[in-house]
């Protein structure tokens, strides 16, 4: 019996293994010679894309976590924290 269920688990877990598999040999087809025009326009399309990145303005480096901190976490311990004045 034990046998049994062991082997209908592994019957059923390579079935979605299987079908990851590709069946048809080779793969997929080499990918065509780009023409003359195509490989200026990639050129092209790459300087237009290095120019803009260039453009962004620098920004300060954001820290989403910054309000949620607690402020006192770097005060200096000859001070000590502050204590309040009890009231009169």
């Amino acid at each position: 019996m034990r046998v049994f269920c062991a082997a209908a688990i592994i019957a059923l877990l390579s079935g979605p293994a299987f079908a990851q598999m590709s069946t048809k040999g080779g793969g997929a087809a080499p990918p065509a010679a780009k023409s003359q025009t195509e490989i200026d326009a990639d050129k092209a399309a790459e300087r237009a894309y290095k120019n803009s990145l260039g453009n962004i303005p620098d920004q300060a480096p954001a820290d989403p976590w910054g309000g949620a901190r607690n402020i006192d976490t770097h005060s200096d311990k000859k001070t000590g924290p502050v204590k309040k004045k009890p009231p009169a």
